[in-house]
């Protein structure tokens, strides 16, 4: 069946010891007659000190470009990722995180400096926009404050085989989808690649298709009623982190009456007023929050995975159920009482109906 959205794939992998992110992005690009370039990778990882619940992080990506220049792929770090690495070993040389506490400064800093300049160099730019200088530290850290002193951003070495935690992210897909992701999990087979204690495959949906209140009231209510044994279904690995359930201010939106029949844009304000989260089950605030980078439907559920044939098999579940939420604009629909009779009602093909029949 050919996928009803375009879709976009995130699955977590290690690298072998030994190796990085890097090394996978280089077998990938000369697979394609192309080349590596490095770029900076927004994180946000949580903190100990008072008053600051979470550090803004980046560090470094490598996006694989086909002969033409093309994306075929990225590859980055994911914090969640921490079971099996050896924090002591020593960071590897050109290796490093620049870190602060203001997602400001970190989009600022992105803009302003260079991915392949070396650590002792990396910060120059903000400094010097600051008027000041970047401050080496005995500890091989580079600090950069204002000029009345207040901290700015922070370079330092990348913490024990940081290097090796490789999240896959790869472009929109359509009917390249299941050959492109075949390619990508055989190389990281090939490679040595494993799947993290913690790792999660996440599938993006083009949300084009879903911009309306109804249809997003049929969506919420539907995986309000089934999202249990979807992941029941899907094998959600118990150890991935940042899922979780949507709050109650989305299920009182999406049950006040009149909400399905809003226009687009009522409806959209509306979702952006329910304290939407990224991490979560199934992540909407890209579709609440009009990001022109990123308007896509996201699933989290999924398991890691080095085999593309579960992966895609979701896929193509999720798809009908984008499906089954649009096929009758502008009606709010009944959602099945139970995941069997939810599966009858989808459009799968033989082989998904057969899969997930044998699953459930």
């Amino acid at each position: 069946m050919n996928p009803p959205f375009k879709t976009g794939f995130e699955i977590e992998l290690l690298a072998p010891r030994g190796q990085s992110r890097a090394d996978l992005a280089s077998r990938v690009a000369r697979l394609h007659g192309g080349s590596v370039r490095r770029f900076f990778h927004p994180q946000q990882e949580p903190s100990k000190v008072p008053g600051k619940p979470k550090f803004e992080n980046i560090t470094h990506g490598f996006e694989a470009l086909d002969s033409l220049g093309r994306t075929v792929a990225r590859f980055v770090d994911d914090v969640t990722l921490q079971a099996g690495l050896d924090r002591s070993a020593t960071p590897r040389p050109g290796w490093y995180r620049i870190v602060t506490d203001d997602g400001r400064l970190l989009r600022l800093t992105i803009r302003l400096c260079d991915p392949d300049a070396p650590l002792d160099r990396v910060l120059a730019p903000i400094a010097a926009l600051f008027g000041t200088t970047a401050d080496p530290q005995p500890s091989g850290m580079v600090k950069v404050s204002d000029d009345h002193g207040a901290s700015i951003a922070i370079a330092a070495p990348l913490p024990g085989e940081r290097e090796r935690p490789c999240e896959i992210i790869t472009p929109p897909l359509g009917e390249e989808r299941d050959a492109v992701l075949g390619l990508l999990l055989g190389e990281a087979r090939a490679a040595g690649c494993t799947l993290p204690r913690e790792g999660a495959a996440h599938i993006h949906f083009d949300a084009e298709p879903l911009l309306s209140a109804a249809a997003i009231a049929n969506l919420v209510r539907l995986l309000s009623t089934h999202g249990g044994a979807l992941k029941r279904l899907v094998g959600t690995n118990p150890h991935c982190i940042r899922l979780g359930e949507w709050s109650d201010a989305l299920h009182a939106l999406v049950a006040r009456p009149g909400f399905a029949a809003l226009d687009w844009p009522s409806a959209q304000q509306a979702l952006a007023n329910v304290g939407l989260q990224k991490y979560c089950d199934f992540n909407l605030l890209n579709i609440a929050t009009r990001n022109p980078m990123k308007q896509t439907f996201e699933v989290r559920i999924l398991p890691a995975s080095l085999d593309p044939e579960p992966i895609l098999d979701a896929a193509d579940l999720f798809g009908c159920i984008l499906r089954w939420c649009i096929e009758r604009p502008g009606e709010a629909r009944a959602v099945p009482d139970d995941v069997a009779d939810l599966l009858a009602a989808l459009q799968l093909s033989l082989h998904a109906r057969a899969r997930w029949a044998q699953s459930g």
